[in-house]
Protein backbone atom coordinates (compact mmCIF):
# COMPACT_ATOMS: atom_id res chain seq x y z
CA UNK A 1 0.00 0.00 0.00
CA UNK A 2 3.00 2.33 0.39
CA UNK A 3 4.00 4.24 -2.79
CA UNK A 4 7.65 3.34 -2.25
CA UNK A 5 8.63 4.37 -5.79
CA UNK A 6 7.33 7.88 -5.22
CA UNK A 7 10.01 8.55 -2.60
CA UNK A 8 12.73 7.53 -5.02
CA UNK A 9 11.14 9.47 -7.88
CA UNK A 10 10.85 12.67 -5.82
CA UNK A 11 14.43 12.38 -4.55
CA UNK A 12 15.81 11.75 -8.03
CA UNK A 13 13.81 14.61 -9.59
CA UNK A 14 14.93 17.05 -6.89
CA UNK A 15 18.55 15.93 -7.14
CA UNK A 16 18.59 16.23 -10.94
CA UNK A 17 17.08 19.70 -10.62
CA UNK A 18 19.70 20.70 -8.05
CA UNK A 19 22.52 19.51 -10.35
CA UNK A 20 21.02 21.38 -13.29
CA UNK A 21 20.79 24.61 -11.25
CA UNK A 22 24.39 24.12 -10.09
CA UNK A 23 25.51 24.04 -13.73
CA UNK A 24 23.67 27.35 -14.11
CA UNK A 25 25.74 28.76 -11.21
CA UNK A 26 22.97 28.52 -8.61
CA UNK A 27 23.75 26.91 -5.25
CA UNK A 28 20.74 25.01 -3.84
CA UNK A 29 21.06 24.71 -0.06
CA UNK A 30 17.55 23.38 0.62
CA UNK A 31 15.79 21.08 -1.85
CA UNK A 32 12.37 21.95 -0.37
CA UNK A 33 12.71 25.52 -1.62
CA UNK A 34 12.33 24.25 -5.21
CA UNK A 35 8.66 23.52 -4.54
CA UNK A 36 8.15 26.89 -2.83
CA UNK A 37 9.78 28.69 -5.74
CA UNK A 38 7.53 26.91 -8.21
CA UNK A 39 4.45 28.26 -6.39
CA UNK A 40 5.70 31.84 -5.86
CA UNK A 41 3.19 34.53 -6.81
CA UNK A 42 4.90 37.51 -5.10
CA UNK A 43 8.59 38.31 -5.52
CA UNK A 44 10.15 40.90 -3.19
CA UNK A 45 13.41 42.45 -4.39
CA UNK A 46 15.89 44.99 -3.11
CA UNK A 47 16.96 47.84 -5.37
CA UNK A 48 20.74 47.73 -5.01
CA UNK A 49 22.29 44.54 -6.31
CA UNK A 50 19.04 43.20 -7.76
CA UNK A 51 17.49 45.82 -10.06
CA UNK A 52 20.75 47.73 -10.27
CA UNK A 53 24.31 46.50 -10.45
CA UNK A 54 25.88 46.11 -7.00
CA UNK A 55 28.58 48.75 -7.39
CA UNK A 56 27.74 52.43 -6.81
CA UNK A 57 29.67 55.52 -7.80
CA UNK A 58 29.70 59.14 -6.67
CA UNK A 59 28.68 61.38 -9.56
CA UNK A 60 29.30 64.76 -7.96
CA UNK A 61 29.32 66.82 -4.76
CA UNK A 62 26.92 69.77 -4.54
CA UNK A 63 27.78 72.47 -1.94
CA UNK A 64 24.87 73.90 0.06
CA UNK A 65 26.79 76.65 1.90
CA UNK A 66 29.12 79.30 0.55
CA UNK A 67 32.74 78.93 1.56
CA UNK A 68 32.44 75.22 2.37
CA UNK A 69 34.58 72.72 0.48
CA UNK A 70 32.40 69.61 0.39
CA UNK A 71 35.24 67.49 -1.00
CA UNK A 72 37.39 68.26 2.05
CA UNK A 73 34.64 67.39 4.54
CA UNK A 74 33.69 64.16 2.77
CA UNK A 75 37.36 63.14 2.51
CA UNK A 76 37.91 63.71 6.23
CA UNK A 77 34.72 61.82 7.11
CA UNK A 78 35.32 58.73 4.90
CA UNK A 79 39.13 58.55 4.72
CA UNK A 80 40.30 55.32 6.35
CA UNK A 81 36.74 54.29 7.26
CA UNK A 82 35.80 50.61 7.04
CA UNK A 83 32.72 50.55 4.74
CA UNK A 84 29.65 48.71 6.08
CA UNK A 85 27.45 48.86 2.95
CA UNK A 86 27.56 49.65 -0.79
CA UNK A 87 26.95 53.36 -0.25
CA UNK A 88 29.80 53.69 2.23
CA UNK A 89 32.02 51.60 -0.06
CA UNK A 90 31.43 53.97 -2.99
CA UNK A 91 32.09 57.01 -0.77
CA UNK A 92 35.27 55.49 0.68
CA UNK A 93 36.57 54.81 -2.85
CA UNK A 94 35.72 58.32 -4.05
CA UNK A 95 37.05 60.17 -0.99
CA UNK A 96 40.11 58.06 -0.27
CA UNK A 97 42.64 60.90 -0.06
CA UNK A 98 44.65 61.82 3.02
CA UNK A 99 43.17 64.25 5.57
CA UNK A 100 44.81 66.18 8.43
CA UNK A 101 41.57 66.20 10.46
CA UNK A 102 41.87 64.10 13.65
CA UNK A 103 38.82 61.96 14.43
CA UNK A 104 38.03 61.56 18.16
CA UNK A 105 34.84 59.51 17.96
CA UNK A 106 32.59 57.80 15.41
CA UNK A 107 28.93 56.81 15.60
CA UNK A 108 28.27 54.00 13.09
CA UNK A 109 25.45 53.88 10.54
CA UNK A 110 22.35 51.81 11.40
CA UNK A 111 19.30 50.84 9.34
CA UNK A 112 17.07 52.49 11.94
CA UNK A 113 18.73 55.93 12.12
CA UNK A 114 19.91 56.09 8.46
CA UNK A 115 22.91 58.25 9.44
CA UNK A 116 26.44 58.04 10.84
CA UNK A 117 28.50 60.71 12.62
CA UNK A 118 32.08 61.66 13.41
CA UNK A 119 33.54 64.14 15.90
CA UNK A 120 36.85 65.80 14.93
CA UNK A 121 39.33 67.41 17.33
CA UNK A 122 39.14 71.06 16.16
CA UNK A 123 36.43 71.04 13.49
CA UNK A 124 33.55 69.65 15.61
CA UNK A 125 30.80 67.10 14.84
CA UNK A 126 29.60 66.09 11.37
CA UNK A 127 26.70 63.87 10.32
CA UNK A 128 26.26 62.01 7.01
CA UNK A 129 23.16 60.13 5.93
CA UNK A 130 19.70 60.22 4.35
CA UNK A 131 18.69 63.91 4.12
CA UNK A 132 15.18 63.51 5.56
CA UNK A 133 16.49 61.50 8.53
CA UNK A 134 19.42 63.80 9.25
CA UNK A 135 17.39 67.03 9.02
CA UNK A 136 14.18 65.69 10.56
CA UNK A 137 11.61 68.49 10.90
CA UNK A 138 13.91 70.87 8.96
CA UNK A 139 13.97 68.68 5.86
CA UNK A 140 11.80 71.22 3.96
CA UNK A 141 14.86 73.54 3.81
CA UNK A 142 16.57 71.22 1.32
CA UNK A 143 13.65 69.14 0.01
CA UNK A 144 13.52 70.81 -3.43
CA UNK A 145 17.15 70.20 -4.36
CA UNK A 146 17.18 66.66 -2.87
CA UNK A 147 14.05 65.53 -4.71
CA UNK A 148 15.32 67.01 -7.98
CA UNK A 149 18.05 64.37 -7.93
CA UNK A 150 15.87 61.63 -6.38
CA UNK A 151 13.41 61.95 -9.27
CA UNK A 152 16.29 61.11 -11.63
CA UNK A 153 16.84 57.84 -9.76
CA UNK A 154 19.99 58.99 -7.95
CA UNK A 155 20.74 58.33 -4.29
CA UNK A 156 21.38 61.52 -2.31
CA UNK A 157 23.55 61.70 0.82
CA UNK A 158 23.69 64.80 3.04
CA UNK A 159 26.74 66.02 4.95
CA UNK A 160 25.86 68.42 7.79
CA UNK A 161 27.67 70.01 10.72
CA UNK A 162 26.11 69.53 14.17
CA UNK A 163 26.44 71.49 17.40
CA UNK A 164 25.88 68.33 19.47
CA UNK A 165 25.08 64.65 19.03
CA UNK A 166 23.11 62.88 21.76
CA UNK A 167 20.24 60.61 20.75
CA UNK A 168 20.13 62.53 17.47
CA UNK A 169 22.10 65.46 15.99
CA UNK A 170 21.07 69.01 16.92
CA UNK A 171 21.95 72.49 15.63
CA UNK A 172 22.47 71.21 12.10
CA UNK A 173 23.98 73.20 9.23
CA UNK A 174 23.63 71.47 5.82
CA UNK A 175 27.02 71.62 4.07
CA UNK A 176 26.93 69.49 0.91
CA UNK A 177 25.16 66.71 -0.98
CA UNK A 178 26.84 63.68 -2.53
CA UNK A 179 25.00 62.33 -5.57
CA UNK A 180 25.40 58.57 -6.09
CA UNK A 181 24.06 56.36 -8.85
CA UNK A 182 23.67 52.71 -9.83
CA UNK A 183 23.38 51.36 -13.32
CA UNK A 184 20.27 49.32 -14.14
CA UNK A 185 21.19 45.71 -14.87
CA UNK A 186 21.12 45.11 -18.66
CA UNK A 187 18.71 42.17 -18.36
CA UNK A 188 16.44 43.80 -15.73
CA UNK A 189 13.61 44.75 -18.11
CA UNK A 190 13.54 41.33 -19.74
CA UNK A 191 13.58 39.59 -16.34
CA UNK A 192 10.72 41.62 -14.89
CA UNK A 193 8.77 41.23 -18.14
CA UNK A 194 9.00 37.45 -17.65
CA UNK A 195 7.55 37.69 -14.14
CA UNK A 196 4.73 39.93 -15.39
CA UNK A 197 3.81 37.37 -18.06
CA UNK A 198 3.88 34.59 -15.46
CA UNK A 199 1.47 36.41 -13.14
CA UNK A 200 4.10 37.01 -10.44
CA UNK A 201 3.73 40.35 -8.64
CA UNK A 202 7.01 42.18 -7.95
CA UNK A 203 7.43 44.31 -4.81
CA UNK A 204 10.51 46.53 -4.38
CA UNK A 205 11.61 46.90 -0.75
CA UNK A 206 14.53 49.25 -0.07
CA UNK A 207 16.04 51.45 2.60
CA UNK A 208 16.52 54.27 0.08
CA UNK A 209 14.33 57.28 -0.64
CA UNK A 210 11.00 56.00 -2.07
CA UNK A 211 11.08 58.52 -4.95
CA UNK A 212 14.53 57.29 -5.98
CA UNK A 213 13.48 53.64 -5.74
CA UNK A 214 10.30 54.33 -7.71
CA UNK A 215 12.22 55.98 -10.55
CA UNK A 216 14.69 53.09 -10.72
CA UNK A 217 11.82 50.57 -10.71
CA UNK A 218 10.06 52.46 -13.53
CA UNK A 219 13.23 52.39 -15.61
CA UNK A 220 13.48 48.62 -14.98
CA UNK A 221 9.93 48.11 -16.29
CA UNK A 222 8.29 46.96 -13.03
CA UNK A 223 4.47 47.32 -13.29
CA UNK A 224 2.93 49.68 -10.73
CA UNK A 225 6.28 51.24 -9.80
CA UNK A 226 4.60 54.66 -9.57
CA UNK A 227 2.71 53.39 -6.48
CA UNK A 228 5.35 54.08 -3.82
CA UNK A 229 5.21 54.74 -0.10
CA UNK A 230 7.60 55.92 2.61
CA UNK A 231 7.63 53.16 5.25
CA UNK A 232 9.02 55.52 7.89
CA UNK A 233 5.58 57.20 7.98
CA UNK A 234 3.77 54.05 9.13
CA UNK A 235 2.45 54.31 12.67
CA UNK A 236 1.11 50.76 13.10
CA UNK A 237 1.54 47.24 11.71
CA UNK A 238 -1.98 47.48 10.25
CA UNK A 239 -0.96 50.41 8.02
CA UNK A 240 2.00 48.39 6.79
CA UNK A 241 -0.20 45.35 6.06
CA UNK A 242 -2.68 47.50 4.10
CA UNK A 243 0.12 49.07 2.06
CA UNK A 244 1.53 45.61 1.27
CA UNK A 245 -1.57 44.88 -0.82
CA UNK A 246 -1.82 48.12 -2.81
CA UNK A 247 1.74 49.51 -3.13
CA UNK A 248 4.60 48.24 -5.27
CA UNK A 249 7.58 50.28 -4.05
CA UNK A 250 8.50 50.66 -0.37
CA UNK A 251 11.23 53.13 0.60
CA UNK A 252 12.98 53.83 3.91
CA UNK A 253 12.15 50.33 5.12
CA UNK A 254 13.87 49.05 8.27
CA UNK A 255 14.90 45.37 8.63
CA UNK A 256 11.97 44.71 10.99
CA UNK A 257 9.56 46.33 8.55
CA UNK A 258 10.89 44.15 5.71
CA UNK A 259 10.07 41.08 7.77
CA UNK A 260 6.64 42.49 8.67
CA UNK A 261 5.88 43.17 4.99
CA UNK A 262 6.67 39.59 4.01
CA UNK A 263 4.62 38.29 6.92
CA UNK A 264 1.64 40.44 5.85
CA UNK A 265 1.88 39.11 2.28
CA UNK A 266 2.04 35.50 3.53
CA UNK A 267 -0.94 36.08 5.84
CA UNK A 268 -2.86 37.28 2.77
CA UNK A 269 -2.37 33.85 1.19
CA UNK A 270 0.60 34.59 -1.08
CA UNK A 271 3.68 32.43 -1.60
CA UNK A 272 6.54 34.92 -1.24
CA UNK A 273 10.14 34.82 -2.47
CA UNK A 274 12.72 37.37 -1.32
CA UNK A 275 16.01 38.35 -2.91
CA UNK A 276 18.63 40.27 -0.95
CA UNK A 277 22.34 40.74 -0.48
CA UNK A 278 22.83 42.74 2.72
CA UNK A 279 22.80 42.15 6.46
CA UNK A 280 19.63 44.26 6.66
CA UNK A 281 17.88 41.66 4.46
CA UNK A 282 18.55 38.70 6.78
CA UNK A 283 15.28 38.92 8.77
CA UNK A 284 13.21 39.12 5.58
CA UNK A 285 15.14 36.24 3.99
CA UNK A 286 14.38 34.06 7.01
CA UNK A 287 10.67 34.98 6.81
CA UNK A 288 10.26 34.27 3.08
CA UNK A 289 8.89 31.01 1.69
CA UNK A 290 11.88 30.98 -0.64
CA UNK A 291 14.97 33.11 0.01
CA UNK A 292 17.56 33.99 -2.64
CA UNK A 293 20.88 35.75 -1.98
CA UNK A 294 23.60 37.16 -4.20
CA UNK A 295 27.02 35.57 -3.65
CA UNK A 296 28.66 39.01 -3.83
CA UNK A 297 26.56 40.20 -0.87
CA UNK A 298 27.01 39.85 2.87
CA UNK A 299 28.05 36.47 4.24
CA UNK A 300 25.15 36.51 6.71
CA UNK A 301 22.64 36.77 3.83
CA UNK A 302 24.33 33.88 2.00
CA UNK A 303 24.20 31.71 5.12
CA UNK A 304 20.46 32.29 5.66
CA UNK A 305 19.31 32.01 2.02
CA UNK A 306 18.03 28.76 0.53
CA UNK A 307 19.36 29.63 -2.95
CA UNK A 308 22.56 31.55 -3.70
CA UNK A 309 23.17 33.09 -7.14
CA UNK A 310 26.89 32.44 -7.54
CA UNK A 311 27.17 34.90 -10.44
CA UNK A 312 25.16 37.50 -8.45
CA UNK A 313 23.02 37.95 -11.56
CA UNK A 314 19.28 38.43 -11.08
CA UNK A 315 18.75 37.50 -14.74
CA UNK A 316 19.13 33.85 -13.67
CA UNK A 317 15.79 33.98 -11.82
CA UNK A 318 13.49 33.00 -14.75
CA UNK A 319 15.49 29.81 -15.34
CA UNK A 320 15.32 28.99 -11.62
CA UNK A 321 11.55 29.48 -11.48
CA UNK A 322 11.11 27.39 -14.64
CA UNK A 323 13.16 24.58 -13.14
CA UNK A 324 11.10 24.61 -9.95
CA UNK A 325 7.89 24.47 -11.95
CA UNK A 326 9.20 21.65 -14.12
CA UNK A 327 10.03 19.52 -11.09
CA UNK A 328 6.79 20.08 -9.19
CA UNK A 329 4.49 19.79 -12.22
CA UNK A 330 6.13 16.53 -13.24
CA UNK A 331 6.12 15.08 -9.73
CA UNK A 332 2.41 15.95 -9.38
CA UNK A 333 1.69 14.26 -12.69
CA UNK A 334 3.75 11.16 -11.90
CA UNK A 335 2.43 10.88 -8.33
CA UNK A 336 -1.09 10.30 -9.62
CA UNK A 337 0.15 7.10 -11.33
CA UNK A 338 1.48 5.78 -8.02
CA UNK A 339 -1.65 6.59 -6.03
CA UNK A 340 -3.92 4.74 -8.49
CA UNK A 341 -2.33 1.47 -7.33
CA UNK A 342 -2.37 2.52 -3.67
CA UNK A 343 -6.08 3.38 -3.74
CA UNK A 344 -6.76 -0.09 -5.18
CA UNK A 345 -4.45 -1.84 -2.68
CA UNK A 346 -5.98 -0.15 0.36
CA UNK A 347 -9.60 -0.67 -0.77
CA UNK A 348 -9.02 -4.27 -1.82
CA UNK A 349 -7.14 -5.21 1.36
CA UNK A 350 -9.94 -3.83 3.56
CA UNK A 351 -12.58 -5.62 1.48
CA UNK A 352 -10.73 -8.95 1.66
CA UNK A 353 -10.32 -8.60 5.44
CA UNK A 354 -14.03 -7.87 5.94
CA UNK A 355 -15.45 -10.45 3.51
CA UNK A 356 -12.92 -13.28 3.82
CA UNK A 357 -12.18 -13.28 0.08
CA UNK A 358 -8.70 -14.25 -1.08
CA UNK A 359 -6.37 -11.49 -2.27
CA UNK A 360 -6.23 -11.99 -6.07
CA UNK A 361 -2.69 -10.79 -6.77
CA UNK A 362 0.69 -12.41 -6.32
CA UNK A 363 3.77 -10.20 -5.77
CA UNK A 364 5.05 -10.71 -9.33
CA UNK A 365 1.67 -9.50 -10.71
CA UNK A 366 2.00 -6.15 -8.91
CA UNK A 367 5.69 -5.91 -9.83
CA UNK A 368 4.80 -6.15 -13.52
CA UNK A 369 1.93 -3.60 -13.25
CA UNK A 370 4.01 -1.23 -11.09
CA UNK A 371 6.99 -1.32 -13.43
CA UNK A 372 5.20 -0.91 -16.77
CA UNK A 373 2.25 1.39 -15.92
CA UNK A 374 3.84 3.39 -13.09
CA UNK A 375 7.58 3.15 -12.41
CA UNK A 376 9.20 3.38 -15.85
CA UNK A 377 6.80 5.97 -17.38
CA UNK A 378 6.80 8.17 -14.24
CA UNK A 379 10.61 8.29 -14.27
CA UNK A 380 10.70 9.62 -17.84
CA UNK A 381 7.74 11.95 -17.36
CA UNK A 382 9.35 13.46 -14.23
CA UNK A 383 12.35 14.67 -16.25
CA UNK A 384 10.41 16.31 -19.11
CA UNK A 385 10.14 20.09 -19.67
CA UNK A 386 6.95 21.49 -18.09
CA UNK A 387 7.03 25.19 -17.20
CA UNK A 388 3.36 25.93 -16.51
CA UNK A 389 2.56 27.81 -13.33
CA UNK A 390 1.85 25.39 -10.46
CA UNK A 391 -1.75 25.64 -9.29
CA UNK A 392 -3.63 24.01 -6.43
CA UNK A 393 -2.30 22.12 -3.43
CA UNK A 394 -0.24 19.01 -3.98
CA UNK A 395 -2.30 16.29 -2.26
CA UNK A 396 -5.81 17.37 -3.42
CA UNK A 397 -4.52 17.76 -6.99
CA UNK A 398 -2.85 14.34 -7.04
CA UNK A 399 -5.80 12.57 -5.38
CA UNK A 400 -8.22 14.20 -7.82
CA UNK A 401 -6.27 12.73 -10.72
CA UNK A 402 -5.75 9.31 -9.11
CA UNK A 403 -9.23 8.59 -7.70
CA UNK A 404 -11.00 7.80 -11.02
CA UNK A 405 -8.41 5.19 -12.00
CA UNK A 406 -8.09 3.75 -8.49
CA UNK A 407 -11.84 3.40 -7.94
CA UNK A 408 -12.31 1.93 -11.45
CA UNK A 409 -9.69 -0.71 -10.66
CA UNK A 410 -11.29 -1.51 -7.30
CA UNK A 411 -14.82 -1.78 -8.70
CA UNK A 412 -13.83 -3.98 -11.67
CA UNK A 413 -11.63 -6.30 -9.60
CA UNK A 414 -14.39 -6.80 -7.01
CA UNK A 415 -16.92 -7.51 -9.78
CA UNK A 416 -14.54 -10.02 -11.37
CA UNK A 417 -14.07 -11.83 -8.05
CA UNK A 418 -17.83 -11.88 -7.49
CA UNK A 419 -19.12 -12.84 -10.96
CA UNK A 420 -16.46 -15.07 -12.54
CA UNK A 421 -16.87 -17.95 -10.04
CA UNK A 422 -20.61 -17.99 -10.93
CA UNK A 423 -19.59 -19.03 -14.47
CA UNK A 424 -17.22 -21.75 -13.24
CA UNK A 425 -14.02 -19.78 -13.72
CA UNK A 426 -11.29 -21.03 -11.35
CA UNK A 427 -9.09 -19.06 -8.93
CA UNK A 428 -5.99 -18.88 -11.15
CA UNK A 429 -7.95 -17.50 -14.11
CA UNK A 430 -9.75 -15.02 -11.85
CA UNK A 431 -6.35 -13.78 -10.72
CA UNK A 432 -5.12 -13.46 -14.32
CA UNK A 433 -8.30 -11.58 -15.28
CA UNK A 434 -7.80 -9.14 -12.39
CA UNK A 435 -4.23 -8.50 -13.52
CA UNK A 436 -5.55 -7.82 -17.04
CA UNK A 437 -8.02 -5.30 -15.58
CA UNK A 438 -5.14 -3.50 -13.82
CA UNK A 439 -3.12 -3.49 -17.04
CA UNK A 440 -5.93 -2.01 -19.17
CA UNK A 441 -6.89 0.60 -16.54
CA UNK A 442 -3.22 1.43 -15.94
CA UNK A 443 -2.70 2.08 -19.67
CA UNK A 444 -5.85 4.25 -19.73
CA UNK A 445 -4.57 6.31 -16.77
CA UNK A 446 -1.13 6.58 -18.41
CA UNK A 447 -2.81 7.71 -21.64
CA UNK A 448 -4.56 10.51 -19.75
CA UNK A 449 -1.37 11.47 -17.91
CA UNK A 450 0.61 11.70 -21.18
CA UNK A 451 -1.80 14.21 -22.75
CA UNK A 452 -1.09 16.35 -24.68
CA UNK A 453 0.86 13.77 -26.63
CA UNK A 454 4.26 14.55 -28.13
CA UNK A 455 6.37 12.09 -30.18
CA UNK A 456 8.31 10.92 -27.11
CA UNK A 457 5.10 10.36 -25.10
CA UNK A 458 3.61 8.35 -27.98
CA UNK A 459 6.73 6.20 -28.00
CA UNK A 460 6.62 5.78 -24.21
CA UNK A 461 2.95 4.76 -24.15
CA UNK A 462 3.26 2.22 -26.97
CA UNK A 463 6.46 0.79 -25.46
CA UNK A 464 4.71 0.16 -22.11
CA UNK A 465 1.74 -1.41 -23.92
CA UNK A 466 4.08 -3.71 -25.85
CA UNK A 467 5.82 -4.66 -22.59
CA UNK A 468 2.51 -5.68 -21.00
CA UNK A 469 1.53 -7.74 -24.06
CA UNK A 470 4.89 -9.49 -23.91
CA UNK A 471 4.46 -10.31 -20.23
CA UNK A 472 0.96 -11.72 -20.73
CA UNK A 473 2.10 -13.73 -23.73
Amino acid sequence: MIPEGLYLLTSVAMAVSSLKLTRDRVLVKDLNCIESLARVDVLCVDKTGTITEPGMEVEQVIPLMDGVDGETVFTAFYSGLEPENDTARALCERFSGASHWVCQKRIPFTSETKWSAAIFEKQGAFVAGAPEFVMGARYEEIREIVEKWSEKGSRVLLMAKAEAITDRPSGLQPLALAILSNRIRPAAKQTFSYFREQGVTVKVISGDNPITVSQVALRAGIPGAENYVDASAFKSPEELADAAQCCTVFGRVTPDQKRALLRALKNAGHTVAMTGDGVNDVLALKEADCSIAMASGAQAANQVAQLVLLNSDFAAMPAIVDEGRRVINNIQRAASLFLVKNILSLGLALTCLLTGQSYPFAPFHLTMISALTIGVPSFFLALEPNYQRVSGKFLPTVLGRALPGGLTNLLLVLLAQLLLPLFGVGGALVSTTCVGILAVTGMAVLHRTCRPFAPFRHLLWWAMGAGLLLCFT
